[in-house]
């Protein structure tokens, strides 16, 4: 009996697109969390407005193949879909974007893993094993949520400035494979968290087999809100190297599928904060105060600030300078010619 299914070339011999940041040395200090039944007076509370720019291009799965004529292109037989409005405009969930930059904050802050896979639960260090306990929380939990917990952060959907898509092309992937290769593991346990590297392009279709996928090309924008409430300084200003706001650590984040050949890469800017002066005065009247938001240079040391407290307080530096040299943006590493 033959197949035409790809076959999966010596994984020694072909390189990763992905490295692994270690886990910091020390174990994770658990808290409990500072609440959410009023906005204390020495936390910081506020929206940040932010436009999302697409440098590869990127496909949020809906988990849903349509017909290309139900979404206006006939030449397409079928189609993965992405996220899209009324208004035809392409839309990426705010629980994407809030998975992508939570897994960077654990990466760069001394935290658990939020998920693991019960598979690996004996491989994987018992002080890194996800938050129980909602009174005894690590970092990122503090801040993104655990079991029981809410949370400080709401993330909004961002939606295209743009409308219409244009059709891509995934080709067959396969799932991670840990077991056979070991730098998975040192003596045993999981090396550490696995991100995959920026790309100067996504793969070109070529001989390739494979599905179109509905996605957003490169040079789309998104803008989105993300609100926050009772952080700390560094906390906040760890958020803001995450959306690549520290000129020493230039990252840019990899949002959606296809990581592995390129796909998903979109830098992030800080339009402008809201963050009220006086909350009295905010939840009392219908009018913001010009003083409530931070544009220009007072919106610049107000972020620099911030990622100053972070990393007195908070950031791991060996961490992140190892998630950096993933990251980092721009880039001239080129996509997998092949499978890898």
């Amino acid at each position: 009996m033959t197949t035409n299914r790809p076959q999966r070339p010596n994984p020694e011999l072909a390189p990763k697109p992905y490295q692994f940041v270690s886990f910091p040395k020390d174990r994770p200090k658990l808290q409990r969390p500072v609440g959410h039944h009023k906005y204390l007076s020495d936390r910081l509370h506020g929206t940040l407005y932010l436009k999302l720019k697409v440098q590869t291009s990127v496909h949020v799965s809906t988990g849903v193949v349509v017909m290309g004529s139900d979404i206006g292109n006939n030449r397409i037989p079928l189609i993965k879909t992405m996220i899209q409005g009324v208004d035809q405009k392409l839309a990426i969930g705010g629980s994407s974007l809030k998975g992508c930059i939570r897994s960077v904050y654990e990466a760069i802050t001394n935290s658990t893993l939020a998920v693991i896979t019960s598979k690996y639960k004996s491989q994987i260090p018992r002080e890194r094993l996800p938050c129980r306990n909602k009174e005894q929380l690590c970092p990122a939990s503090r801040v993104f949520g655990a079991l029981d917990w809410q949370g400080l952060l709401d993330f909004n959907d961002a939606k295209c400035e743009k409308m219409g898509f244009t059709a891509g092309f995934m080709p067959s992937l396969y799932p991670p494979r840990p077991e056979q290769r070991q730098a998975y593991f040192v003596r045993g346990l999981v090396a550490g968290r696995k991100f995959y590297y920026h790309t100067i392009r996504a793969i070109d279709k070529g001989q390739n087999a494979g599905i179109p996928v509905q996605q957003a090309a490169r040079e789309y924008t998104f803008t989105t809100q993300l609100h926050f409430k009772n952080l700390l300084p560094e906390e906040l200003g760890t958020l803001l190297i995450i959306l690549g706001q520290d000129p020493k650590y230039p990252i840019a984040l990899k949002v959606g599928s296809g990581k592995s050949i390129g796909m998903g890469t979109m830098t992030m800017s800080v339009e402008k904060i809201e963050q009220p002066q006086d909350l009295k005065q905010r939840y009392s009247s219908y009018q913001l105060s010009e003083s409530d938001e931070l544009t220009g240079e007072k919106l610049q040391k107000f972020i620099q600030k911030n990622i100053q407290a972070a990393h007195l307080h908070l950031i791991q530096k060996t961490q992140l300078e190892e998630l950096t040299a993933i990251l980092r943006y721009p880039t001239d590493r080129e996509p997998p010619a092949e499978m890898y």
